[in-house]
């Protein structure tokens, strides 16, 4: 009865949005930092701490570290930032972790939702400002202490260019034109990225910069993660182009940060 009831909503709705769906008829399926009635009282979570995204010839680049944090302490070595949305898009997440990965899955599901209702995909520009709108929800959650601030690229294939966009806990959205970064971190790696990231980078020298980036924020902040070469930790990183959503192998990320490592080695006991 309930699975023949939920399939008769859906197909009898007349939004195409996933999200307004649930709050219309379903408000106890949504993540619960985008429920009503959160208790009062700021929320002790785990945060994930630095990504970034930075324009290269093809397309974007998206990376993170691994590491969650508590407080002072490491709530996660090994947390995955990076999501892919749809073929053409994906997304960085930076604040409270747990909220910050369920919409991260909610947006794919919204995405997705929107393409059966209306048959078509939506626009970059209009899959930024749903987003927008789902981080505008969590407003009540981000005044708790459940923060979400995520960093949204994609392939623009009308302009036929890789585009950036930021937002604020408000929902208030942001296009940066080159690179941006995200998280406790953020501020070092876009120094680091400002030094760095030059016009029509190759994919290889476009991983190198954001590697890079993220090895500076893992020297000046506590809360970003650097290489583990131990434990065989490094950043995730993805591509987003005109051929889709890639993950790039961590073999090949690990190669770039021990060479950054080793060349920085060298400079320090020269």
């Amino acid at each position: 009865m309930i699975e023949h009831e939920w399939r008769q909503r859906f197909h009898d709705s007349t939004t195409s949005s996933f999200v307004d769906l649930l709050r219309r008829d379903f408000p106890q399926l949504l993540p619960e930092s985008l429920q009503p009635g959160l208790p009062a009282g700021v929320v002790e979570a785990p945060h994930g701490t630095t990504v970034l995204a930075l324009r290269y010839r093809d397309g974007v680049i998206l990376a993170g570290d691994r590491q969650a944090t508590a407080g002072y302490q490491v709530a996660s070595r090994r947390i995955e930032k990076i999501f892919k949305c749809d073929e053409l898009s994906g997304i960085g997440i930076a604040g409270a972790a747990g909220p910050a990965m369920e919409m991260a899955k909610l947006f794919q599901t919204e995405l997705e939702h929107y393409e059966k209702v209306e048959g078509e995909n939506l626009s970059l520009e209009g899959k930024a400002n749903k987003l927008g709108m789902m981080i505008r929800m969590n407003l009540p959650a981000a005044m708790q202490g459940l923060v979400v601030v995520p960093i949204f690229a994609g392939f623009d294939e009308k302009a036929s260019v890789g585009r950036i966009f930021k937002y604020d806990i408000t929902g208030g959205r942001y296009e940066e034109t080159n690179y941006d970064s995200q998280g406790s971190g953020s501020k070092d790696a876009r120094d680091s990225l400002k030094k760095l990231w030059k016009k029509d980078l190759t994919r290889d020298d476009g991983l190198r910069t954001g590697l890079e980036a993220l090895i500076d924020a893992a020297d000046e902040d506590v809360g970003t993660g650097g290489p583990d070469l131990i434990r065989g930790i490094f950043p995730s990183a993805k591509t987003v182009t005109r051929s889709g959503f890639a993950e790039i192998p961590d073999d090949e990320v690990r190669r770039v940060c021990e060479m950054i490592l080793n060349e920085r080695t060298k400079q320090e006991t020269a």
